[in-house]
């Protein structure tokens, strides 16, 4: 055996810490901007970069990959370091993964405010970043895992748990919600449809959330907290059925994201019951984060770094009892589409990570300098000033969502909608968007204030070169390790898979033999115990204490626990016909031109105001029509359904107003819709589509199944013409000239066919501006905040104009269709 001294990369660390810091700001100053817009409208300042729908994911992936992705990374490299007590495997990897990962972030920050996404939330990044955030991953992976192979501490601590689980599970979840067919560098389609690309996009949505804005940071969390206090974690055993049942568990709810709508209720409820289930390894983990602390209460009042833990540990409890009761499928009838689930997503993003990256920056900024913080108490105001901006951003967001919930609901005595203007909720609480825009504003500079004290720290110092001494064996053998047999014969091995064969006989066989096999878990879990005890007793490892010293086998066990619950839901739904029943007549493939005007409405973001899901309930069937059908999407590529309504939902506005009412509410929303906060999109009149493109946007969607005949692909051109050329007659007739292949008319044209199954009629020639329907009554429609627009300047208010051929069904009856 000798020594060695073993010098710790900490200018990785920094860099990381550089980087989080300042796009945190960035990410933080966009959201406070976007939050103006819901406002005051006229922030949006009038072009396409800055409006509100582009700058909303711009805002949500430099919060989550710029800021808490950096804050993670720069944990991750610090804490692997201390805990296998050696250094990153490769300083070359550990500066690609640096370097790689800005640039991805610089990518995101041009490409979105372009309007080039796939409308995929959290997932927007088109398909070349998507293969660079891959190859990134791999290569902090090789870099992670090469470093716990090379480790001189054989025990793997709790943290590297929660770091292994990211690892594995963020690469399975961008892999697979990234499968994807490109028609240029900027533009391609999930291979996914409807509703099964609903599920693969929120079993990914949810788990993002999971598995790297939650179990990264638990690992930062039972690393910095301890140190911090000076005390050990309250509860080893505690730690491991917090990962255990939290990692197994997590993977499968995101369904709850989905509830009420076209996917298959089986896929609904089970979401919803794991969800529920979810709160007992959360508050599992947030009660041994807290209970650390026993003994050590009274730093809490001088230690602005355990202030910052002790309360972002405490918004992790409160998110974490919000998520399940929202996931129940009553309380997600209220609270879906409204702003109640923004403020549950700001108080994990902005209470959990945010707090835990500041106490975070406060403790390892001066250790890595060899000083002390410099000023307490400006991290004491950061600390009160941020906690106050979070509980005025929440109070709020659940005072918005509870009345926009509760208002859309209303209905007088006689049945019929006490608010049937989508605008009267917008106008009634928009004094909760500027208490929002307040709260947002308190944190931002809180988080300025971080950044001065930060500089202030560093100023005038040189960083501290870490390092330990370690003892080298040249046996290499750990005898505490065990082999591969008492991994695969350990008890907690056959407790699995008796546990989950109960599962598999009670779904497809009957109960009598899942009751049987249940009781037999149970037989089989007491003489574990007892077992384990009496081994333990003779100074002879615990299973769980062998996987621990073998990270081979704890990954592929971690990988398993985690491929059940993802195998068990995507692929009944995208391989078994029977797991998604269609209820009336399928979807009718898009024109060439409708296929533009999709593209358009996604590159513009009208997603991120409107919903395209009509859910089963009285009040949405008298607002919006039909509910939605699963057989009504299986050619969207990707899906549109939303997640936010600040518009009203779109599914069934096909016909519903004419193309004259479309053109001005692009051009001016509030001429059609007083009180809207919906910004102009004027310049779609001045914008060109492609139409060579059409034909090839067709021929692609064939790959992907949907079934155009080669006649449609080769008079694609044709069709787009003959089709724009009879919405601008209509528009002409009505005294707006606007050119035939504007982007403002395919947007028309899409909108016109959503719910219908066809869209604006056209054939040989274009359709006679005399061929209409009597207009629709006065009554001022729907608000639709956040679709897109176009250019021209009717500053007059669209005049009850006829429709285009083909146009309005009548409204639904105000008695229909509730579940």
């Amino acid at each position: 055996m000798q020594t060695q001294r073993i010098e710790y990369d900490d200018a990785i660390v920094r860099k990381f810490i550089f980087a989080s810091v300042l796009f945190g700001a960035v990410g933080l100053l966009v959201g406070v901007l976007i939050a103006s817009q819901l406002a005051w409208w006229q922030m949006n300042f009038g072009i396409p970069y800055t409006t509100f729908s582009r700058l909303r994911p711009l805002h949500t992936n430099a919060v989550i990959f710029a800021f808490v992705g950096n804050m993670m990374f720069a944990g991750v490299y610090y804490s692997t370091q201390r805990l296998t007590r050696a250094r990153m495997a490769s300083d070359l990897l550990s500066n690609i993964h640096f370097w790689g990962w800005q640039l991805i972030i610089v990518a995101a920050a041009v490409t979105l405010p372009l309007g080039i996404t796939t409308s995929k939330e959290y997932a927007e990044l088109e398909w070349p970043i998507d293969i660079a955030i891959a190859l990134i991953w791999v290569v902090f992976a090789i870099n992670f895992f090469w470093t716990l192979a090379k480790r001189n501490e054989k025990h793997l601590y709790v943290a590297l748990w929660f770091y292994i689980a990211t690892i594995l599970t963020v690469a399975v979840l961008h892999i697979v919600n990234s499968f994807e067919l490109p028609l240029s560098m900027f533009k391609s389609y999930s291979v996914f449809s409807g509703v099964q690309d609903a599920l693969v996009q929120w079993w990914y949505g949810h788990n993002a959330v999971a598995f790297f804005l939650t179990t990264p940071i638990l690992g930062i969390m039972y690393y910095f907290m301890p140190k911090a206090a000076e005390r050990p974690v309250y509860s080893y055993r505690l730690s491991i059925v917090h990962f255990w049942a939290l990692v197994f568990m997590y993977i499968w709810a995101g369904p709850h994201h989905l509830l009420y709508t076209a996917l298959p209720d089986w896929a609904q409820s089970l979401g919803m019951v794991f969800s529920v289930m979810l709160w007992a390894p959360s508050w599992g983990g947030m009660l041994n984060g807290l209970l650390t602390l026993r003994g050590a209460w009274n730093k809490v009042r001088e230690d602005p770094v355990l202030k910052f833990f002790v309360a972002g540990v405490t918004f992790y409890g409160m998110s974490t009892f919000e998520g399940p009761l929202l996931s129940i499928k009553s309380v997600s009838a209220l609270a879906h589409y409204t702003d109640w689930i923004v403020g549950h997503a700001h108080g994990g993003a902005l209470g959990w990570n945010g707090l835990m990256a500041a106490g975070m920056f406060y403790w390892l900024v001066p250790r890595m300098y060899g000083t002390q913080l410099y000023s307490k108490k400006t991290a004491d105001a950061h600390f009160w000033i941020a906690t106050a901006g979070i509980v005025l951003y929440m109070v709020s967001m659940w005072i918005s969502g509870v009345n926009q919930g509760l208002m859309w609901q209303a209905r007088n005595v006689d049945g019929t909608l006490t608010y049937p203007s989508f605008v009267e909720t917008l106008i009634a609480i928009r004094p909760m968007y500027v208490v929002r825009f307040l709260g947002g504003t308190l944190y931002l500079t809180g988080f300025l204030l971080m950044i001065w004290n930060l500089i202030k720290t560093m100023s005038g110092k040189t960083a501290v070169v870490a390092s330990t001494e370690v003892v080298v064996s040249e046996d290499k053998a750990d005898p505490e390790a065990g082999t591969l047999v008492d991994v695969l014969a350990g008890r907690p091995m056959w407790f699995s898979i008796v546990g989950f064969g109960a599962a598999v006989v009670f779904t497809f066989v009957s109960l009598v033999p899942a009751i049987i096999l249940a009781i037999a878990v149970l037989v089989v879990g007491e003489a574990a115990y007892v077992i384990n005890k009496k081994e333990r007793a003779a100074g002879k490892p615990s299973w769980f204490g062998i996987i621990e010293r073998r990270p081979m086998a704890f990954t592929v066990l971690v990988l398993l626990s985690v491929l059940i619950g993802g195998i068990s839901e995507l692929i009944p739904t995208i391989f078994v016909k029977q797991a998604v029943p269609a209820t009336g007549s399928a979807q009718k493939p898009y024109t060439a031109l409708e296929q533009q005007g999709r593209d358009i409405y996604t590159r513009e973001g009208c997603y991120v105001c409107h919903s395209q899901m009509i859910r089963p309930m009285i009040d949405e069937y008298q607002r919006y029509g039909e509910a939605s059908r699963a057989e009504e999407f299986i050619y969207d590529h990707p899906f549109q359904w939303g997640s936010k309504r600040t518009g009203p939902d779109l599914h069934r506005i096909g016909g519903k107003y004419p193309n004259l009412w479309h053109y001005t509410h692009l051009m001016d929303p509030r001429a059609t819709s007083q009180g809207s906060n919906m910004p102009s999109y004027s310049w779609l009149a001045d914008g060109r589509i492609d139409l060579d493109l059409g034909s090839k946007k067709l021929e692609l969607m064939t790959t992907l199944g949907v079934p155009y005949t080669p006649e449609q692909i080769a008079n694609a051109t044709t069709d787009q013409q003959l089709q724009g050329a009879a919405v601008a007659k209509d528009l002409a007739a009505q005294g707006v000239t606007v050119a035939a292949d504007s982007e403002i008319v395919a947007l028309i044209s899409y909108l016109q066919r959503l719910g219908r199954d066809s869209g604006i009629k056209y054939g040989v020639e274009p359709v006679k501006t005399t061929e209409v329907v009597p207009p629709a009554p006065a009554p001022v429609p729907a608000a639709d905040p956040a679709a897109p627009a176009p250019a021209a300047d009717p500053a007059a208010p669209a005049p009850a104009a006829p429709a285009p051929e083909g146009a309005p069904a009548a409204a639904p009856a105000a008695n229909g269709g509730g579940r």
